[in-house]
């Protein structure tokens, strides 16, 4: 059976979902700061015949993510994104490949799932110095950067950026040169254990200077020292060899599917 899940679910949820806390960063932070019900945000859960949590399918405004690690409704599960209009499926390959047998999907995009959980390869430098915090003030100038950016600029969203500094769900470092702010990495989806990286872009101008690895050298730090986990998506392997040098490792494919 697959219905809404309500506060009443809450331990159930996050005893089924924190067993791999890393592949459901997103799923756990978002329950965790916005509950389970709300007006851009629901939950759904499936219960086999002895009551246990089998499936979770979270929405966030339009965009859908998906869990499970049993056998479960396939349809089912499809038909509610269906009905609430749905234009993103996400979650690791092998779960969310079912979907699309019951879907042709417009496009399919693989990248890679990694995590840092020590700080052993992060190593000081004199960049550090010139790395600071992202505040409210700073958010024109981050959308600035990143619309100047090819891969992001056609899925950049003004409103999540904005709300994730706002309601605290996620920070940001940057390095400012020449009056402008040139490059930054940001975190989304933070919750309790873990916070997912996102954002890291340098402006054309400004590559191959070190500005990326230093900002997130920053970031990587203050969080594991909190005791968080780290998280991010890859699929250029340029990225890939600067994430493995700061002690980055693969531990699955995360798949996104557009409607």
């Amino acid at each position: 059976m697959i219905r809404l899940l309500n506060d009443n679910d809450y331990d159930v949820f996050m005893d089924y979902v924190k067993r791999e806390k890393e592949l459901n960063l997103f799923i756990i932070g978002d329950a965790e700061n916005y509950g389970f019900n709300n007006e851009f945000q629901k939950l759904w859960g499936e219960f086999n015949q002895k009551g246990e949590l089998i499936g979770v399918l979270l929405k966030y405004f339009e965009n859908f993510i998906f869990y499970s690690r049993d056998e479960f409704d396939v349809k089912g599960f499809y038909d509610i994104m269906k009905s609430e209009d749905f234009k993103m499926l996400s979650g690791e390959k092998s779960i969310v490949e079912k979907f699309e047998k019951l879907h042709n999907f417009s496009n399919k995009r693989d990248t890679y799932f990694c995590k840092l959980d020590e700080g052993s390869k992060l190593e000081e430098n004199e960049l550090l110095a010139k790395v600071k915090k992202v505040e409210l003030k700073d958010i024109n100038r981050i959308i600035e950067l990143t619309k100047l950016i090819k891969e992001f600029s056609e899925s950049i969203s003004e409103e999540s950026i904005r709300r994730k500094f706002e309601d605290n769900t996620g920070r940001g470092y940057f390095i400012e040169q020449d009056g402008k702010m040139v490059s930054i990495v940001q975190t989304t989806a933070e919750n309790s254990t873990s916070a997912m990286i996102v954002g890291v872009c340098t402006h054309p101008d400004y590559r191959k200077r070190g500005y990326a690895t230093a900002c997130m050298t920053k970031l990587c730090k203050t969080l594991l020292n909190e005791g968080k986990s780290l998280c991010l998506f890859y699929d250029n392997p340029k990225a890939g060899k600067i994430y493995k040098r700061l002690g980055f490792k693969d531990i699955g494919i995360w798949t996104m599917y557009s409607r």
